[in-house]
């Protein structure tokens, strides 16, 4: 793959070191035709852990998201400074639509490497490759995952590490994750975001996209993203799909194990009633949510712990947020916080103590 480093050397731990990911900026963000929020994370998440990478927007017609950014086509924003056009949503099934073809060969013919972290690779958009050579530029499928991955050993290893996890997918583990870790820091605290996902992968330059990873290794991918540290040292792993998902439980489980989390952050939507396009399936609560994580954690760390809560409170008012986070506190017995909206000291004691 392009934009990647080369084959990986085994570190002292035996697990092969995750490979980094260059990406040229700044970027041209594409949304496609995607109507809702949750389904373009990666245009957010870059947007808001990245904004200085971000340029513009690219829409097509009928798109109803909107990252305030300028909307500018390939050429407009190639001359304007763009290097890459990042795919910033996940239509079903993570796969690249057939109506993006025409575009996607636009941006290359204007100078743009691809980004995608969807689960189709670009060389099989017809006629893409071809276009990328002669233009002499980047295809990069950031979901592809190493190709020798280890079996995880269940080993426990030095360092410390704290996962997000949640009661449902989309709903902020991976915000979470990365305000502990800016906050652990801020705090003195030798500290690290460890990236399990695409759009973490993209902020980061380095992880896995581990739900691309086959089942047997899923555990042993978790062990390379967060491999033996120093004693004191803290790796903040991005969460991936919820163990009540119907769907991507079996993810959530092998980085569960693989992690070996000395503490868990349980993420939630107080305000979301079914799972995301599974309306059958109803969100679990807090406190039924809280005791599978941990029994399922402690298999490869017997010590793992809800540290805390973090909640997802965009669409609430103020008063009603602070409510949510008191009655989660209350709940659990532990510190609650949303990650974009109050602190996280009393979140990162928790997980210190």
């Amino acid at each position: 793959m392009e934009g990647t480093t080369g084959a990986p050397a085994a570190d002292d731990s035996g697990a092969a070191p995750v490979r980094s990911v260059r990406l040229r900026a700044p970027y041209l963000l594409f949304l496609g035709e995607e109507a809702s929020p949750l389904k373009a994370k990666t245009a957010f998440g870059l947007r808001d852990w990245a904004p200085e990478r971000c340029l513009a927007q690219l829409r097509m017609p009928g798109c109803g998201v909107d990252l305030g950014l300028p909307d500018l086509a390939p050429r407009a924003a190639a001359q304007a400074g763009a290097r890459a056009l990042v795919i910033g949503v996940t239509p079903p099934g993570g796969r690249i639509q057939t109506g993006w073809t025409a575009v996607l060969r636009e941006a290359v013919e204007a100078g743009l490497d691809i980004v995608s972290g969807l689960h189709t690779p670009l060389e099989s958009v017809p006629g893409l490759a071809e276009a990328a050579r002669a233009a002499g530029v980047a295809l990069v499928d950031v979901r592809r995952p190493p190709d020798d991955l280890p079996r995880a050993t269940g080993r426990r290893r030095s360092g410390r590490r704290v996962l997000a996890v949640g009661t449902d997918c989309a709903l902020g583990k991976k915000y979470t994750a990365l305000a502990l870790a800016r906050a652990m820091r801020g705090a003195g605290v030798d500290a690290d975001f460890r990236a399990t996902g695409q759009t973490g992968v993209m902020i980061a330059g380095r992880g896995i996209a581990i739900d691309a990873v086959v089942a047997d290794f899923i555990a042993g991918a978790a062990e390379c993203i967060a491999p033996a540290a120093a004693p004191e040292h803290w790796d903040v792993i991005e969460g991936q799909g919820s163990l009540f998902h119907p769907a991507y439980a079996g993810v959530t489980l092998g980085l569960l194990h693989g992690a070996q989390a000395d503490a868990l952050v349980l993420c939630h939507d107080p305000v979301r009633r079914h799972l995301v396009s599974w309306p059958d399936y109803p969100v679990r609560g807090l406190r039924d949510a809280a005791g599978p994580y941990v029994e399922a954690a402690r298999l490869t760390n017997p010590g793992a712990r809800i540290a805390a809560v973090s909640l997802n409170t965009s669409a609430l008012a103020e008063a009603d947020a602070l409510q949510a986070l008191d009655d989660a506190a209350r709940t659990l017995g532990v510190p609650a916080f949303d990650p974009l909206r109050t602190p996280a000291d009393r979140v990162v004691a928790s997980i210190l103590s």
